[in-house]
């Protein structure tokens, strides 16, 4: 265990040997003519130095909203649970307990990211609520239920969206430019840290590009010294032009409090998130198809390179895009796209920013020589749904997303595309034609459905005595039938 050691700098009155000191009242005139100066000279730098941050401040606070997710979620006896938060057991890797599935509350923090509502908050907030209140930090103080747009597990992203009244419009903050940042730039954080609303921090960058931290399954993230707490989870990192440069996520502690050690996920990546699920309520990545390792100084001195930048194929899967543009094992990728690779983390995280069917060029050595090869790149992974239940009051349908745990619980097939019917209330139109939880719709008035958003978009304007036709598959088998609403 680590000791903190605080060392405390102690200004002593000293007279100086030789010198005679001044009379008693012109020593007092000296005094505090010089006390005079000093303080309008201290005055002036601490409100020059101030302004970059209070502006920032005062911009982003509006903007930025506390979060409040109901729902039934695992509980421990673990000390942390004070807190309300998944923060310590999502990071600190705190010692299991006795667990058990109790109503929980959880808190956390975000921003609006659009005039119309649109929000962002990480996964680990919001995962598998019943209901997510949002709280405005502006002058309103308004309170507003949040719907649950869509959650990307493998960066622990989570959209949100609060909707307007008829030409209202919310502040909101905009995106920066995390590839423009520099370790040593000034940075704010703003969030509602154990609970306490529109905290605000501040911080230097302390490093780019932070790897193999066990957080999350793509990482990149951006390292600061701005204090983070429990709630702060979600929360904005800013730039001293008000910009959003990442969303604060995670810290390392031992001591279960603030070190120093704040990890942020960068602007490239929440940006490319917010808008794929928005566009579609989950996320797709570019997948090459190749295992890297890193170049050391004896594997370039062995390949015959002239430094340790790109990354070597250690293996090739069978059948990926990559085996099929005639990558092979032993290649030592040094470009895609004309840029320069800095390590096999950079190749990977550029590939699954890029959307599937995306042709890029790799230049590679082999064998002493430089090629340049297409590649087309395929789909990563399968199913990235995660829980988003909606109810259907009119249809008396509870509705989910094919996550991987319904799949695997119903015993419905990977590739199946629909919703699952989670629940059917007792004497409703559902319930009276017969339908069960663990079916999935496929179809309502003949449109695709392929998650809860979908479904809700097109059932939205379902009101008493309007019919709903929907194509249910019960186990293998196929039917369409009609709901009047009631």
């Amino acid at each position: 265990m680590l000791t903190a050691c605080v060392l405390f700098s102690l200004i002593f009155s000293t007279q100086v040997m030789g010198q005679q000191a001044p009379v008693e009242s012109e020593a007092s005139e000296q005094a505090v003519y010089w006390d005079n100066q000093q303080n309008a000279s201290t005055a002036y730098d601490s409100k020059e130095f101030s302004a970059p941050f209070i502006y920032v401040s005062e911009k982003a606070t509006p903007a930025c909203i506390f979060i409040t997710a109901e729902g039934k979620k695992v509980q421990t006896n673990e000390p942390f649970d004070l807190f309300n938060d998944d923060f310590f057991h999502h990071f600190f890797g705190s010692p299991s307990k006795k667990r058990s599935t109790k109503p929980s509350l959880s808190q956390g923090s975000g921003f609006i990211v659009s005039h119309d509502g649109y929000a962002m908050t990480n996964a680990h907030v919001v995962a598998g609520a019943d209901k997510i209140l949002v709280h405005l930090q502006d002058e309103s103080k308004r309170q507003f239920e949040a719907t649950l747009i869509g959650v990307d597990l493998n960066t622990d992203i989570a959209v949100i969206k609060i909707e307007a009244k008829t030409g209202e419009s919310f502040p909101f903050l905009e995106m920066g430019n995390s590839d423009s940042i520099r370790v040593g730039e000034w940075v704010v954080a703003v969030g509602n840290p154990f609970g306490l609303q529109s905290t605000v921090t501040t911080g230097i960058i302390s490093a780019k590009g932070r790897q193999n931290l066990n957080i999350t399954d793509h990482e990149d993230f951006i390292q600061t010294e701005a204090a983070i707490n429990p709630g702060n989870s979600g929360g904005p990192l800013i730039d001293l032009r008000g910009l959003v440069i990442g969303m604060n996520t995670a810290i390392y502690s031992q001591s279960g409090g603030h070190m120093g050690l704040g990890f942020a996920i960068p602007q490239k990546v929440l940006s490319n998130v917010k808008d794929q699920l928005i566009e579609k309520g989950s996320v797709t990545r570019g997948f090459l198809g190749v295992t890297l390792q890193s170049i050391s100084p004896e594997l370039a001195q062995a390949f015959d390179l002239k430094s340790t930048h790109g990354a070597l194929v250690a293996s090739v899967i069978k059948g990926s895009p990559a085996d099929k543009a005639g990558i092979k094992q032993g290649d030592i990728i040094l470009k895609m796209n004309g840029k320069k690779i800095k390590d096999p983390a950079f190749l990977k995280n550029s590939v699954v920013l890029m959307a599937p069917d995306t042709t890029v060029t790799l230049t590679i050595i082999r064998n002493g020589s430089e090629k340049k090869m297409r590649v087309k790149l395929a789909t990563h992974g399968h199913n990235t749904f995660v829980s988003s239940h909606f109810e259907s009051k009119h249809l008396g349908l509870r509705i989910d997303n094919l996550t991987p745990e319904n799949l695997e619980q119903y015993r419905i097939a990977q590739e199946q595309q629909g919703v699952l019917i989670a629940g059917v209330t007792p004497d409703s139109p559902a319930a009276n034609e017969g339908l069960r939880s663990g079916s999935v719709i496929v179809m309502v008035n003949r449109q695709k459905v392929k998650n809860v958003r979908e479904f809700e978009e097109i059932t939205k304007d379902v009101s008493k005595g309007d019919h709903v036709l929907l194509l249910i598959k019960q186990g293998n088998v196929f039917r369409f039938c009609t709901l009047q609403a009631d």
